[in-house]
């Protein structure tokens, strides 16, 4: 009965409280000492992907239409699009945890190591305390 109870309550746990180890960060803050189980959030990635999809559209309207028009037409949209969706999913999740400046390392969405995206650095400052 215990172990159904358990099992039970398991279920009703949030999932991003088994987050693990994430690193938010840019292009111009990568990551470093990355652990098996940690996780890369590029904060800038939503931007970045679109760049590589749309690539630099005409400067006529009507031109950059039909370009944007072409790409979401393609066979390899639906796909472009998941990423792209996931890719702020992900920042969403940031602001949703409450991070107010990176790069930062979040520890199972509860603690934050703020000014670096190194994990063996933030796990350093996170075991003294934060000093």
């Amino acid at each position: 009965m215990r172990l159904r109870l358990l099992h039970s309550l398991f279920l009703f746990i949030p999932l991003q409280l088994m987050a693990g180890t994430v690193v938010y960060t840019d292009a111009e803050h990568p990551p470093q000492n990355l652990t098996e189980e940690s996780k890369v959030v590029w904060l800038d990635g939503p931007d970045r992907l679109q760049d590589a999809i749309f690539g630099q559209l005409a400067a006529d309207p009507q031109l950059a239409a039909q370009q944007a028009r072409e790409i979401i037409q393609s066979p390899q949209w639906p796909g472009q699009q998941e990423q792209i969706a996931q890719a702020y999913r992900q920042v969403v999740h940031a602001w949703k945890i409450g991070l107010h400046k990176f790069p930062a390392v979040v520890f199972d969405d509860r603690d934050v190591v703020y000014g670096t995206a190194d994990v063996a650095r933030a796990a350093t400052l996170r075991s003294q305390g934060g000093k």
